[in-house]
C-alpha cells in the first residue's frame, strides 16, 4: 500500500513500520524523502478500513513530501534558542542595582515572554502543517472523504485508549496523525494539533470542490462504511473507474 502511494506521490519509498498498540495512529519521521520512515499503530490497522489506512498513510507521505520533520526540528530548535537567550538577559544583560528597577523588570519580562512566544509559534506552525498534510494527503490516495472517516474513527477511538509510550515521550505527540496524549484540548495556542472537526470540515468542503460527497459523521462516527460504498472504488481494486457520483481513482491506476 505504501509502495503505491509513494509511487503517486512521485516519492521514493520510505520505510515501513508496524507499532504494536492498541491506539489507532500514525506517524512520519525523516529530515528529508530519502531517509524517511512512516509507522502505522496496530490498533489503527485493526480499527479502519483499507481505504482509511490509505488515506492515514497518505497523511504521512504528504508530511514526508513537505519535509515537515525537518520543518519542526528547526522551529523546536529556534524555540529552544530563544527560551536559552532568555535566561542569558536574565544573567548577563539584566540591571540588578536598585538604580534602575525598570531594567530588571523588564530583564524578567524577556525570561517569562520569550520562551512563552517561542512555544506559541512552534505551537501554530505544527496546526499549520496538519491542515497541509491533510490536503496534500488526500490528493495522493486520491479521495477527501477516506481521511476524513480515519480522522474520526481516530479522534474518537484516541479519546479512550492511552498510548503509554507517548505519554513517556511526549514531546513526540506532533508527529502523529492525532494528539496521542490524554486529556488534551485541540485547537488552543499551546495544542499541536488542529481541532479534529476542523480538519474533517476542511476535507469536506476539499471533496465538495472535486465533485464528490462523503458519509455524514454522527459523534466523530461514520454513519455508513466507506469501505462497503460501492459508488467508490478501494485503492486495491484493479478494476476501478470513474462513476456518476465522481468517485477518484486510488494511487494504484
Amino acid at each position: 500500500m505504501v509502495q503505491g502511494l509513494a509511487g503517486n506521490a512521485g516519492l521514493p519509498m520510505p520505510k515501513v513500520y508496524v507499532i504494536q498498540n492498541p491506539q489507532p495512529n500514525a506517524f512520519a519521521t525523516g529530515r528529508n524523502p530519502e531517509n524517511a520512515a512512516v509507522a502505522a499503530t496496530t490498533g489503527l490497522l485493526e480499527r479502519l478500513s483499507t481505504e482509511e489506512v490509505a488515506a492515514v498513510m497518505a497523511h504521512e507521505l504528504a508530511h514526508v513530501q513537505n519535509r515537515d520533520t525537518l520543518i519542526m526540528t528547526i522551529t523546536a530548535t529556534l524555540a529552544g534558542a530563544i527560551s536559552m537567550l532568555g535566561n542569558f538577559a536574565f544573567f548577563f544583560g539584566g540591571n540588578r542595582d536598585n538604580n534602575n528597577p525598570l531594567g530588571f523588570i523588564g530583564v524578567i519580562a524577556a525570561i517569562i515572554v520569550a520562551p512563552l512566544a517561542a512555544m506559541l509559534v512552534q505551537m501554530a506552525i505544527s496546526r499549520t502543517r496538519e491542515y497541509s498534510a491533510d490536503r496534500r494527503g488526500a490528493e495522493i490516495c486520491g479521495n477527501p472523504d477516506w481521511l476524513a472517516t480515519a480522522l474520526g474513527k481516530i479522534a474518537s477511538s484516541a479519546g479512550r485508549i492511552v498510548n503509554q509510550d507517548a505519554e513517556r515521550n511526549p514531546a513526540t505527540a506532533h508527529m502523529f496523525i492525532i494528539n496521542p496524549l490524554s486529556g488534551q484540548r485541540m485547537d488552543n495556542l499551546f495544542s499541536t494539533h488542529p481541532d479534529t472537526g476542523n480538519r474533517i470540515a476542511a476535507l469536506r468542503q476539499m471533496a465538495a470542490e472535486m465533485g464528490g460527497g462523503g458519509p455524514d459523521f454522527v459523534a466523530g462516527t461514520p454513519t455508513r462504511s466507506v469501505a462497503h460504498d460501492e459508488s467508490r472504488s478501494g485503492p486495491w481494486n484493479r478494476s476501478r473507474g470513474t462513476t456518476s457520483g465522481g468517485a477518484r481513482k486510488g494511487p494504484w491506476g
